[in-house]
């Protein structure tokens, strides 16, 4: 049934049920996430898709990662935790991560099918991999490393 529910109203759900069990911080957290998608609706022409509102729980991972970082290079330990138990919780609403032998399997096979050979063409595998992972979520960067790896 979660599957087949919207995603925001997932996360309203979720917001109620932190509200009567008093926590703030997650209860925090999904506002964060319930505006951002919000301001996705009305920002964008045409209706929110899955894959845009996966787009957007991405980017606010992204936005907590890099926060957290900055806040252990500055020594404030207890505000990076707090921006890594709110990307944990958002990552929650992402699909499952595909696994290493998944990841493999994917930039194999788009190597074998693209023909793809020079790291000048990197772009091409790197899109046929990310085609068949589709579904999954994929840390870009390590996807990258695989191709390039592959590559050389």
């Amino acid at each position: 049934m979660a599957d087949i529910m919207p995603l925001i109203d997932r996360v309203q759900q979720d917001m109620v049920a932190a509200m009567k069990s008093r926590e703030e911080a997650r209860l925090s957290a999904l506002r964060m996430i319930k505006a951002a998608l919000m301001k996705q609706k009305v920002d964008s022409p045409k209706p929110v898709d899955e894959a845009a509102e996966m787009a957007v729980l991405k980017s606010l991972i992204k936005q907590r990662t890099e926060a957290a970082d900055a806040f252990r290079n500055a020594g404030r330990a207890e505000q990076a935790d707090k921006e890594e138990a709110e990307r944990r919780l958002i990552e929650a609403y992402l699909p499952a991560a595909a696994t290493e032998a998944e990841v493999d399997a994917a930039v194999s096979a788009a190597l074998a099918e693209t023909g793809v050979t020079a790291l000048k063409q990197m772009g091409v595998a790197m899109k046929a991999a990310q085609a068949r992972l589709q579904g999954k979520t994929v840390d870009g960067k390590s996807l990258s490393d695989k191709v390039r790896a592959k590559l050389q």
